[in-house]
């Protein structure tokens, strides 16, 4: 019978990738380890890893298993929170993933006026890139996503949508619209989703500039600040450095890009009550529009506007 135990160990290996490295992780033996991942492939009769040099990677069935195995950890985690909130008669909890430009300068204000209303739910943020967040979304290990507009591959769906736009800053008076294939560019880390829309832009403008790749939305706006060059960036990220004249927009071709922030959860699993009480919230409060539901032809419709 398979064990938790072996679960951990597995999903682990998928993770670090080295039978050391989980060893480390999980503070046991790495004989532990290997035994451990030994006796689940056994006791499944498929073989879900494989050497790769010095590394550990899955197999395809391991691939599938793994996607399982998160939402086995998931739901003993959403679990054990429901029987608290039973037993201390507590509110509940909101797990929400955000991309650094929304947990930046969108989710602050609207957590806390959230917090104001509902002071006893428990928040737990948790920051990083596109891939990042989906990847969380769709192993169950957050409730809703604070995000661009999910991918369509993935079964999930929009609850709500707040508008922005996606502007071209550049230092104060340093050049013109001439110069956008002759400035360096400052540009999100790969797997950004601002990062493929500017590279989208590139192409679309039939530019190739100079890039410096930096991991942080501030880092971004202190470096055009500072003269480095240009950047493609959320009006909402800026919007205090435009107003005090650090930074300006520059008009390009194609900007400023109409976009749409989307809450965004999973269509596979049932929505906690949490979130829907901050979902009604931020239609009420913070600025967003209803989103197209559940139902897989009324999000196409609303993806395409």
């Amino acid at each position: 019978m398979l064990s938790i135990y072996q679960l951990r160990v597995f999903v682990e290996v998928a993770r670090l990738g080295s039978v050391q490295a989980t060893a480390d992780a999980l503070v046991v033996s790495q004989p532990a380890v290997s035994a451990a991942l030994g006796s689940l492939q056994r006791e499944l009769g498929v073989k879900l890893t494989e050497r790769d040099g010095r590394k550990i990677r899955l197999t395809e069935a391991g691939k599938s298993f793994e996607r399982h195995a998160r939402r086995i950890f998931a739901l003993l985690d959403e679990g054990r929170q429901h029987a608290l909130e039973i037993a201390q008669r507590s509110a509940g909890r909101l797990r929400i993933a955000a991309v650094t430009t929304a947990a930046e300068h969108l989710v602050p204000e609207l957590l806390q006026s959230f917090r104001e209303q509902e002071p006893d739910v428990g928040v737990e943020l948790d920051v990083g890139n596109h891939e990042h967040v989906w990847d969380r979304l769709t192993h169950w290990a957050v409730d809703v996503v604070l995000a661009g507009r999910p991918p369509a591959e993935q079964p999930l769906y929009t609850l709500a949508t707040r508008a922005h736009e996606l502007i071209v800053i550049a230092p104060p008076g340093d050049g013109d619209a001439t110069s956008l294939g002759s400035a360096t560019w400052l540009v999100r880390e790969p797997g950004s989703g601002t990062r493929a829309v500017t590279e989208e832009c590139f192409a679309s403008l039939g530019i190739d500039p100079p890039r410096l790749s930096i991991a942080s939305n501030g880092a971004i706006g202190a470096c055009v600040r500072a003269g480095l060059g240009y950047s493609l960036v959320s009006r909402d990220a800026v919007v205090d450095d435009l107003r005090a004249g650090h930074i300006r927009q520059v008009a390009t071709p194609l900007t400023p890009l109409n976009r749409q922030w989307h809450l965004v959860a999973a269509r596979d699993r049932d929505l906690p009550e949490t979130v829907g009480r901050f979902v009604t919230f931020a239609i009420e409060r913070g600025g967003f529009t209803a989103g197209a539901g559940p139902d897989p032809s009324s999000e196409t419709s609303l993806e395409q506007r």
